[in-house]
């Protein structure tokens, strides 16, 4: 590691030794740096990290008279090139190698801003030497008035910051080296000219103002950051202080001004600004950039021009979570590196700016009168411009990427509320099959909004109590009794009212809410079939459908069990519906519970039957005793004559299920027409709103059916 710190001292000597005013020899100057070249080693090993240490480096380099800028902008790349080469650990991973680079970018900053206030310290004190000179040469010109000028002429020859003596009508006189060299080292480019030429366009308002006052003698000084043009076209950034010298009668005689070179700290501050609004992987601009343009854009918070619009397109790759977890993190990175670039040649026309807002979502921006248009093309070019494919790691990619587009005029929507509309029609975009563009929907929007707020309310509204369960009744078609009821959860929202299933189970599956839900379901429905059993008497059964995840959760039988055996309901009086999807191809392990189950004296019913396309073959693999006819194939029978197709088809699965010794249960009966040829056909139980609509538990035994046996 000692050699490792003395190459990495002779790389840094050899950088700045040529810019430092030093009277040693370059060895010499190498053997002082190994020290400071040690500390920057160990500080990068430190743990914990302390980012100090670099503005204590950047204070010592001023201590040994590196006050050059080029001596600071050496020092940096020196370090940013070389010291994780030199220094860092051997063999590091890509996790360590980044946090090695990230604190050799932290001790950089700290470098930089030890050499500015160890400048600016420096600088202070020499103003402060040139200020006591200056009063002594003006109180006390006659009695020593060689060696106040012989004095003066040394701060004046070896300041590192430039000074500069003009007369009132802004002619300059004179100059010092340092000042000198801040213009290029040009001298009659400075000598000889006047103040007023040296006008800037970025001049603050005031700075001209301040100078009246000053040479009229109504101020004694002012302070100002100035830049002026040096003679190749460049700019200098100055820290200027003007001061102004009065004769022994105290008139105004000449202004002195003294300033500070910080170009190279104001091109780091923007280096600093670039880093803290551009994508450090990408180089576009990050979220907290974009949103500073789109609010610029939309002026949702200020007036804008009355036919002003907008058009923003947000993108999000399809399939890139399984590059990353094929190829790895690093291809993902170069993928998004590609696309970034992709996306910026898009992008190219007036008011249009792309930024990349984290992992593979993108943003595309474009402004102007006719953004409907533009905003379409936009959308297009980037679906064209992805669609050519990437080669990584040896293969070629195809990229693909979902779009959500929101346009509309200026100065109605703030920036959140335009990129949450964009963010929800790119899902929506995602779930229509990818690799296509939406136009944001009002309508779509509140429903998307809606889900989310029924999702958030999901696990407290369990809590509070908020479901409750409704009890259809299923109906023995042969005489019309009561055979039994279908449990069906509601949701009685404060604010939405009572919803049904349709409006949150898909949410609860989505969340794993629905085992907790589906297990308070199985209590409520088993809990009131013992009651009406209790009530009544007679071995009424109980339907209780059962999603896929509830399926797939390892305690469903010992959860059903459980129930059963605190309420006291005999097995054979409970009938878990599932989907007929739910079992296509399902493998024996997931049937196994189901039979389990089965082998106890639950009844299984194959719910939605007809609508899986699954091989009726699999019926007999399947520890079903139900099957639950699809309304889809009965509707056509609602009205007389009935359509023969239905009943055609209805009578097969009917002949099919009961020679498997399956009954067959139909949902969705509506007419008495359709009752009667259902029973005909020998359909064993049916339900549907001509007996009943679901309802509360008491209503079961006070129904009067309509087809009754009188």
């Amino acid at each position: 590691m000692e050699d490792r710190i003395g190459r990495f001292a002779t790389i840094w000597s050899r950088a700045i030794f040529p810019v430092t005013a030093t009277s040693l020899t370059r060895p010499e100057f190498e053997r002082h740096l190994v020290p400071l070249a040690r500390t920057l080693c160990e500080a990068l090993h430190a743990r914990p990290f302390d980012p100090a240490v670099g503005q204590r480096v950047g204070g010592e380099l001023v201590a040994v008279h590196c006050t050059d800028p080029e001596a600071l902008a050496g020092t940096l790349g020196v370090v940013d090139s070389y010291l994780v080469l030199y220094c860092g650990p051997d063999g590091a991973g890509p996790e360590d190698s980044e946090d090695y680079r990230a604190r050799c970018a932290r001790l950089q900053h700290g470098i930089a801003a030890g050499f500015a206030r160890a400048l600016r310290d420096r600088t202070l004190r020499e103003q402060e030497a040139i200020a006591r000179s200056t009063l002594t040469a003006r109180t006390d010109a006659q009695e020593a008035l060689h060696a106040s000028e012989e004095r003066f002429r040394a701060v004046f020859e070896g300041a590192a910051v430039g000074i500069g003596i003009a007369d009132l009508e802004g002619n300059i006189l004179e100059v010092n080296d340092a000042l000198l060299q801040m213009f290029g080292g040009l001298d009659g480019h400075v000598r000889g000219r006047n103040v007023s030429e040296w006008g800037h366009p970025d001049d603050a308002p005031n700075v001209w103002r301040m100078y009246g006052e000053l040479v009229r003698g109504e101020r004694e000084h002012y302070r100002a950051e100035k830049p002026y043009y040096r003679h190749d076209g460049t700019v200098l950034w100055t820290n200027l202080t003007v001061s102004l010298l009065r004769d022994a009668d105290g008139r105004p005689q000449y202004q002195l001004a003294l300033m500070e070179d910080t170009t190279e700290r104001r091109l780091l501050n923007l280096r600093l600004r670039y880093e803290a609004t551009h994508d450090a992987l990408t180089g576009l601009p990050n979220r907290t950039l974009f949103f500073e343009r789109l609010e610029k854009a939309i002026g949702s918070a200020a007036p804008v021009d009355p036919g002003s619009r907008f058009g923003l397109c947000y993108l999000d790759l399809d399939g890139f979570k399984a590059v990353n977890d094929s190829l790895g993190h690093s291809a993902g990175d170069r993928l998004l590196v590609e696309v970034a670039d992709r996306l910026q040649s898009c992008a190219t026309g007036p008011g249009e700016v792309v930024a990349r807002l984290g992992g593979d979502e993108f943003v595309a921006l474009t402004t102007g009168p006719d953004t409907e248009q533009k905003v379409t093309e936009l959308a297009m070019r980037i679906l064209g411009a992805l669609a050519a494919p990437i080669r990584l790691e040896g293969r070629e990619l195809t990229v693909r990427g979902s779009i959500g587009i929101v346009e509309g005029p200026a100065g109605e929507r703030t920036p959140a509320e335009v990129l949450r509309s964009a963010d929800i029609t790119m899902y929506r975009a995602k779930a229509a099959g990818g690799n296509r563009f939406e136009f944001a929907d009002a309508e779509a929007d509140a429903r998307a909004i809606t889900r989310h707020g029924l999702t958030n309310a999901l696990p407290g509204a369990l809590e509070r109590g908020e479901f409750f369960v409704e009890y259809q009744p299923l109906v023995d078609m042969h005489d019309g009794s009561v055979y039994g009821a279908e449990a069906l959860v509601r949701w009685s929202h404060p604010q939405y009212g009572v919803l049904g299933p349709d409006r949150f189970i898909p949410l609860a599956e989505r969340t794993g809410l629905i085992v907790p839900l589906g297990r308070w379901v199985l209590e409520e429905a088993v809990r009131q079939a013992r009651n009406w059993q209790r009530e009544h008497g007679g071995p009424l059964r109980i339907n209780v459908n059962l999603s896929p995840m509830q399926l797939h959760h390892p305690g469903l039988v010992a959860d059903t069990v459980a129930v059963l055996e605190k309420s006291g309901l005999e097995p054979g009086s409970l009938c878990l519906e599932v989907t007929e999807s739910a079992l296509i191809g399902a493998d024996d392990e997931l049937l196994e519970p189901l039979r389990r189950l089965a082998a106890l004296g639950v009844d299984i019913a194959l719910d939605d039957f007809g609508t899986g396309y699954s091989n009726l073959a699999n019926l007999r693999r399947l520890p079903v005793s139900v099957l639950k006819l699809d309304r889809s194939f009965t509707r056509g029978m609602q009205q007389q004559p009935a359509d023969p197709v239905d009943v055609k088809i209805v009578e097969g699965i009917v002949a099919l299920a009961h020679s498997l010794e399956l009954a067959v249960t139909v949902e969705g009966v509506e007419t008495g027409a359709q009752a009667a040829q259902l029973r005909a056909l020998g359909c064993d139980t049916a339900q549907g709103w001509y007996y009943a609509r679901p309802g509360a538990a008491d209503r079961i035994h006070a129904l009067s059916l309509s087809d009754s046996p009188s």
